[in-house]
């Protein structure tokens, strides 16, 4: 076991290594804890070359942490599932989705991602139900996860910013998605592991209407002045994108988002365990800050 220095209060931080392919320091990790909070899960940029990359991991370490957390007699484990594993595989619908909703893995479309989350949850919410003894479990379902970042390690969902704020995205395809701010994410973490009313309960994370690629572009533009000079605000035609998804894995993960855009409901994590997110705006302008303020992107040129 490592301790980390610096850490207030007295040095309060322990870190054990664990792998979420192996058994290994689960059962350490998890020692004493009321709690566990599991948001662990492979998300590469571009696409697998064998979907068990990521299914495999998703799924066996989610059971792994809950193995361990049931058996070190932790009272609730919240696992960070995603949005993937509820509005995907489906046809269109006319309300947003909910936490009722779940991703249909025979739909059309379903990439490696998509199915990683969707079993892994399933197999969490079955694993409780059968051999989980007292242990509760709740689940977090973020959309694209925005806002500030620590350091050069970010997800994927910021790269997307990164790209088009470092004019390397040329042409954006016209791709919707909800957002959410990753500071609101964890409040909703921290609601759901300790209000009662959350036990075996899903929340999505969501903070308003999905935006496209296009308009975060324009927002950008807007908002970060010479900052955002090389953002492009040229749009990628779908026919292109299909096409190109044909013989590109990364534009392959990019084609499920295209067509109309998958709104979802917020309504359940305001009304149960009074969250408030932030805006969309606030969630994309406050990434762009902070990848400028710890010099993540290179010094902006002028636009052509």
């Amino acid at each position: 076991m490592l301790k980390t220095g610096g850490v207030e209060p007295e040095d309060a931080l322990e870190f054990v290594a664990a792998d979420l392919t192996s058994d290994g320091g689960w059962p350490e990790a998890v020692a004493g804890c009321d709690y566990v909070l599991h948001v662990a899960s492979p998300f590469p940029f571009g696409a697998p070359k064998n979907e068990d990359d990521l299914i495999v991991p998703a799924r066996e370490g989610a059971l792994r942490v809950l193995r361990a957390a049931r058996d070190a007699g932790a009272k609730r484990v919240v696992l960070t599932s995603s949005f993937a594993a509820v509005g995907y595989g489906q046809a269109h619908m006319d309300r947003p989705f909910n936490e009722t909703d779940w991703t249909n893995l025979d739909g059309g479309d379903i990439g490696a991602y998509v199915k990683s989350k969707t079993i892994a949850e399933r197999a969490a919410w079955d694993f409780v139900a059968k051999e989980g003894g007292a242990l509760e479990l709740s689940v977090v379902n973020p959309v694209a996860i925005f806002g500030p970042v620590l350091g050069p390690d970010y997800s994927t969902s910021i790269a997307l910013l990164q790209g088009l704020l470092t004019g390397s995205t040329a042409v954006i395809p016209r791709v919707s998605f909800s957002a959410v701010d990753v500071r609101d994410v964890a409040d909703l973490h921290l609601r759901a592991m300790v209000d009662p009313a959350a036990k075996g309960e899903r929340f999505l994370a969501v903070a308003g209407a999905p935006m496209s690629l296009p308009e975060i572009a324009e927002l950008l533009r807007a908002q970060m002045g010479g900052e955002a000079s090389r953002v492009s605000t040229k749009v990628l035609p779908d026919f292109v994108v299909r096409f190109g998804a044909l013989f590109n894995p990364t534009l392959r993960q990019i084609v499920p988002r295209l067509g109309p855009p998958k709104p979802a409901s917020n309504e359940k994590a305001k009304r149960v365990l009074g969250w408030a997110p932030r805006s969309n705006n606030d969630a994309v302008v406050a990434t762009a800050e902070s990848l400028i303020r710890l010099g993540l992107l290179a010094s902006p040129t002028k636009a052509a």
